[in-house]
């Protein structure tokens, strides 16, 4: 086993779950190291040999490099990770490593949540609003079925850890490892476990620290953060542009007649392009950055997988002749009448959308191509 500790002056700390942590070996009954991946500037470093740990110091700070540097230097065929604050009781950690044995899990979570958070252990903000929030977003996002998305707290296989891609440098990297599991397919395990109130001064900044949890989860799924809201803002659009074009009256009860007239119109195209706009961003989201959960729907899916050059230059040459053909039929019904009157405004609208459209889509297919063609 190899026990894993970032340290960042937790001078005040270290020594108590050094100790804790010899003792749960001694009674797991393994061979195991400790590696602490110090970036101190007080006497944690000092400490943490006194006991026999192995000291590393990353050549760069981050909570996640931290890990990651350490990780490369791990012999264990387990890798136990936790922070050296007291905040978790390494006395649990036979709790997490029977989990893993028994039920023969990828990795193992201690979850603050389905334990016991002590007074004073965590910010009423962080309890009750941002863990549980941030990891609703992950449970949506990848499908991980968790209750603690954060916890510090850990036990996972060497082959697993092997399996994963880890980059992320700073805090997030908690939430990397779970999306980067669950998008492949390892089986995740919880235990309850107890939170304490930590010894030094926290490194954690609340609102810096979320926002980057939340943007990490978000750019990593981009069905979610660009494919389903601009599904949705498009087909609103149609449907607005449909009623207003074929002058729709709905009557209800108590309110009279609603038609939709020409802001409808106006409306619904703007609501149109500036969904195909965002969806389309999926497509390039997944081209070019490789996300952890890659969208899933069949249009982006083939897309992705089929969509080239010429099949976007044809795809869209179409639809700007359909709208310039159309307007082109509005201009000759207004010289037919003698340019005694125009035909209604919908029609213009309905026409230029679709030449919008049309462009749009041949520019993407020469985006595509060009992503494509760098990433080679």
């Amino acid at each position: 086993m190899s026990v894993v500790l970032p340290t960042l002056n937790e001078e005040t700390g270290v020594a108590a779950c050094l100790d804790a942590i010899i003792d749960a070996i001694d009674e797991i009954g393994c061979t195991a190291e400790i590696i602490v991946s110090d970036s101190s500037t007080d006497r944690t470093p000092e400490i943490a040999r006194e006991y026999g740990a192995i000291v590393v110091s990353p050549d760069r700070r981050g909570y996640g490099y931290a890990y990651r540097y350490a990780f490369e230097r791990a012999r264990g065929e387990y890798i136990v990770m936790g922070d050296a604050d007291t905040t978790y009781d390494f006395g649990e950690l036979p709790k997490l490593f029977g989990a893993i044995r028994e039920t023969e899990a990828d990795l193992v979570l201690g979850s603050r949540f389905a334990g016991e958070i002590r007074d004073g252990a965590m910010p009423w903000l962080h309890k009750h609003v941002g863990n549980p929030a941030l990891t609703a977003f992950l449970n949506r996002f990848y499908d991980a079925d968790i209750s603690d998305a954060h916890t510090g707290f850990r036990v996972l296989r060497r082959e697993a850890l092997d399996a994963l891609t880890l980059r992320t440098d700073g805090m997030e990297f908690a939430s990397e490892m779970i999306m980067e599991a669950s998008a492949r397919g390892l089986h995740i395990e919880e235990v309850p476990i107890t939170y304490h109130p930590r010894e030094g001064d926290a490194t954690l900044d609340t609102w810096h620290d979320g926002w980057k949890h939340l943007r990490f989860m978000l750019l990593n799924a981009p069905g979610y953060l660009f494919t389903i809201p601009g599904a949705v803002s498009l087909v609103a659009g149609a449907v607005l542009m449909l009623l207003a074009f074929f002058d729709v009256t709905v009557n209800l009860n108590g309110m009279g007649p609603i038609w939709f007239g020409i802001r409808t119109m106006v409306a619904g195209s703007l609501l149109t392009i500036v969904g195909f706009q965002i969806a389309s961003l999926g497509v390039f989201a997944t081209i070019a950055s490789e996300p952890i959960r890659r969208p899933t729907d069949r249009v982006t899916t083939w897309l992705v997988e089929h969509l080239r050059l010429e099949t976007g230059i044809a795809v869209g040459g179409l639809m700007m002749a359909v709208g310039g053909s159309f307007a082109a039929s509005i201009v000759l019904a207004w010289l037919r009448d003698g340019y005694a009157s125009l035909p209604p405004m919908t029609r213009d609208i309905l026409a230029f959308t679709c030449i919008v459209l049309g462009i749009q889509t041949v520019f993407a297919a020469f985006f595509v191509t060009a992503v494509r063609r760098n990433r080679r």
